[in-house]
């Protein structure tokens, strides 16, 4: 990724941002599930669409408080060090808003508005909520782009970002709905990590997965402008061919909620 000549705030790195953020853990536990539960509640309501959506249910949790959510590729546009590019060192990743680029860089990714909400649970306390990890989460664009690797956004860094869980194991994020590119099925990837400061370096991954996105809703999304690649891509897939989701996406299938025209929710909860 490029930077500036001289070093401003947001290339001094992640661990620039830590001793800050991490003094303000309490305050953000305090406001965090308000500001969660807005958010939501601005992606939701009432409509034939929203009452599609709500239909695109799917398990977001396990039954067997021991069940983990499965492990699977990070693919080849990880942007956290694995393969090149490492966005996780960057100050400015730590942020709810990731329809934006950050840094030198500066493209805002359009698409249909979407929420993510993860809920991170401890199997090895019963799958409780699991407080002070983090959750670093990257998707493609509507075209099926992935920032820092793929040709006219190399030099962008959006739809990507991390974000520490709140008391309730939560993270939550403003995003955009992804499109389908050939041979894969709508996902989201994430990596869940013990702590931020775990997250800086990429180390002590707890989990590495990704998310499905369910097919009524997606028809309904990529029926819309900018869309139209993700009509042809996604008849030609499947869940159940999926290279990732084929072996089984119980735990993987979100819930989705709210309506095309006023935003999507999508929920999963994360045992791991």
């Amino acid at each position: 990724m490029s930077h500036h000549d001289t070093l401003d705030d947001h290339d001094r790195g992640l661990s620039h941002d830590l001793p800050t953020l991490l003094s303000r853990r309490r305050l953000l536990t305090l406001i965090g599930g308000a500001g969660a539960v807005a958010l939501a509640g601005c992606a939701t309501s009432a409509g034939p669409e929203a009452a599609t959506a709500a239909t695109a249910t799917a398990s977001a949790g396990a039954t067997d408080p021991t069940a983990k959510i499965p492990e699977e590729t990070a693919g080849p546009y990880p942007g956290d060090g694995s393969n090149g590019a490492n966005v996780l060192t960057e100050s400015g990743i730590i942020r709810g808003d990731i329809t934006k680029s950050f840094g030198s860089a500066s493209a805002v990714a359009q698409g249909i508005p979407l929420t993510i909400v993860l809920k991170v649970l401890d199997t090895k306390s019963g799958s409780t909520p699991l407080v002070g990890a983090a959750v670093y989460v990257w998707h493609c664009d509507m075209s099926g782009r992935y920032s820092l690797y793929s040709n006219g956004v190399t030099q962008e860094n959006y739809l990507r970002g991390v974000q520490e869980t709140r008391s309730d194991g939560s993270v939550t994020f403003a995003s955009i709905y992804p499109g389908a590119y050939s041979g894969r099925w709508p996902h989201i990837h994430f990596e869940v990590y013990p702590s931020l400061a775990k997250a800086t370096t990429a180390s002590g991954k707890l989990r590495t997965t990704q998310l499905a996105l369910p097919e009524d809703v997606s028809k309904l999304v990529y029926a819309t402008d900018g869309y139209d690649a993700s009509v042809v891509n996604l008849a030609r897939s499947s869940l159940s061919t999926d290279n990732v989701f084929g072996d089984g996406y119980s735990l993987q299938l979100a819930t989705l909620t709210g309506t095309v025209a006023g935003g999507l929710t999508a929920t999963l909860n994360v045992p791991v």
